[in-house]
């Protein structure tokens, strides 16, 4: 069987890279996009090419912004004595729609997992707890996946960020073990933050 011309494999690969995309999905966009007309093209290669630097992440929470701004770190329109931490920018738009939760956010570069090399100097706890301390914060959410990476980061921010001061939750009943947020129905999601249970 004769193999696809380099470049289409070279963009076939680039498309296996997204999460949920298989080999055949991503053969089948890659063909499509050979049918785009040049003008299409160049269009979505500009969008992608500006992406990083047109939607940055919030210096301070790490939350998407547009032109600098950050909606969620306006404090006459968020209550600063709660603070959600996620590990995604894309959980927290999944927290919004329920409008459960009127606090602060901060999103974690990554999850803690030493076998892909993160581990727990890349969480940037020194930030958490300046926010904590800054807004006075009386509680913390912790809101990740139920996985073991998500589990085990839960636990060590539980341990490094206990406070007299402080009270500490994680989200409740109605989240599968294994599930993702961003794969939660809203009101799963908003029982789970309304049930929060001291971790």
């Amino acid at each position: 069987m004769p193999k696809y011309p380099e470049d289409l494999q070279n963009l076939i690969a680039a498309l296996k890279k997204l999460p949920g995309i298989g080999s055949k999905t991503a053969e089948r966009f890659a063909f499509e996009f050979i049918n785009w007309g040049s003008d299409e093209l160049t269009h979505f290669g500009g969008l992608l090419a500006q992406i990083r630097n047109k939607i940055p992440p919030c210096t301070t929470c790490g939350c998407l912004t547009q032109l600098g701004q950050c909606q969620f770190c306006d404090s006459r329109l968020r209550d600063g004595h709660s603070l959600c931490i996620l590990a995604s920018a894309r959980d927290v738009y999944s927290i919004e729609e329920t409008r459960a939760f009127r606090g602060l956010y901060h999103v974690v570069e990554h999850l803690l997992s030493p076998l892909d090399g993160r581990y727990a100097a890349e969480l940037r706890v020194d930030r958490i707890e300046s926010r904590i301390h800054e807004n006075q914060v009386q509680e913390v959410i912790i809101a990740f996946d139920s996985t073991l990476e998500g589990d085990a980061t839960a636990l060590f921010l539980k341990e490094r960020l206990t406070s007299p001061n402080v009270k500490i939750t994680r989200l409740a009943f109605g989240l599968p073990v294994g599930s993702s947020l961003d794969h939660i129905d809203g009101g799963t999601l908003s029982r789970a933050l309304t049930g929060r249970q001291t971790l």
